[in-house]
């Protein structure tokens, strides 16, 4: 166990104080955590290190091969587009994820958005922050039109689990639930071809990862497919859209409305089409979805899992590359 030094490079990404580390420390002889690092600290931090964890900290070929005692890579997170996976195999590094920690968090966040469209809860509250409410010739304020979920035609691309989860609550508030055809997968029964969802939805739903294959999916002809009243929905990654696509039809009413939890570059840029002050009908809350404090734990049990596996010659949750 003493060789068993770990580094966690970001930890502020993932702990904000209100965490249980003790189960990740004892997997290990030590464990020194960062607040974040930058790549001029990198090398200097992993130093005699055996394992290496990262939320978002990238572990390129050229990092990897400066860190000879690394031997395992621990993400605390699904996506590992941050760790070179043909280096770290070619180096003999195991690299192992975190997987399905953020369900239910993830798929409350999407309701959610859903549900705030409905009820056009931030219209109203902004209204009743500038005294709208006060200042009404009646008991009730009624300026923003309601529609109820229930009914209405929920797309969900990617029925993963994630997906899944989503579906069964939309159901609960009885929405009608289709599934789309991802491209580059087996065609399945059950899934709809883009040319035939997407005309027929009220809310399309986006859940699936982030491959080049599904890059930029909802683009300029798919948003054109979709009704104009129609809600687009994106708490996946923010590079399944084409950002000036999306800005352009809601701009030129050609989509009802959008709310999106992710963007294509995090922290954003200034110079994201989707956050110019003149786009209408958009709502954007900053890649919270996942949060949770019982998801971020969730991932705290993870780790140590994948650590303690690892060690014991049984590894969980190996990820290789596509």
């Amino acid at each position: 166990m003493n060789s068993r030094h770990a580094v966690f490079l970001d930890c502020a990404s993932l702990d904000l104080g209100d965490l249980d580390l003790a189960p990740l420390r004892e997997a290990f002889a030590s464990l020194t955590c960062h607040d974040r690092t930058s790549p001029e600290e990198l090398v200097e931090y992993l130093q005699g290190a055996q394992v290496a964890i990262s939320n978002k900290v990238p572990l390129t070929a050229e990092t990897l091969a400066a860190l000879p005692d690394l031997r395992l890579i621990l993400v605390a997170a699904t996506g590992t587009n941050n760790v070179d996976l043909h280096a770290a195999q070619r180096l003999g590094i195991t690299v192992c994820n975190s997987q399905g920690y953020g369900t239910p968090s993830v798929a409350q966040h999407t309701l959610m958005l859903m549900l705030a469209l409905a009820t056009r809860l931030p219209d109203y509250h902004h209204a009743v922050q500038a005294g709208r409410w006060q200042q009404a010739s009646q008991f009730c304020l009624l300026d923003f039109p309601i529609c109820e979920l229930s009914g209405k035609t929920l797309g969900i691309l990617g029925a993963g689990e994630l997906g899944s989860a989503v579906a069964r609550l939309a159901e609960a508030f009885g929405m009608r639930v289709l599934l789309g055809q991802l491209p580059g997968r087996p065609a399945q029964p059950d899934r709809l071809p883009l040319n035939e969802l997407l005309p027929q939805l009220d809310v399309l739903s986006l859940h699936c990862p982030l491959t080049p294959a599904t890059a930029q999916l909802i683009n300029r002809q798919h948003l054109d497919l979709l009704p104009r009243h129609a809600w687009l929905i994106n708490t996946a990654r923010g590079g399944l859209l084409d950002e000036q696509a999306v800005a352009d039809a809601l701009r030129e009413g050609r989509l009802g409305t959008a709310a999106l939890d992710v963007l294509s570059v995090e922290p954003p840029t200034a110079d994201n089409p989707l956050l110019a002050g003149d786009i209408p009908n958009l709502l954007i809350t900053p890649h919270s979805a996942w949060g949770s404090r019982e998801a971020r734990q969730r991932i705290v049990g993870q780790l140590a899992e994948n650590a303690t596996a690892f060690f014991a010659g049984q590894p969980r949750r190996v990820v290789t590359p596509g």
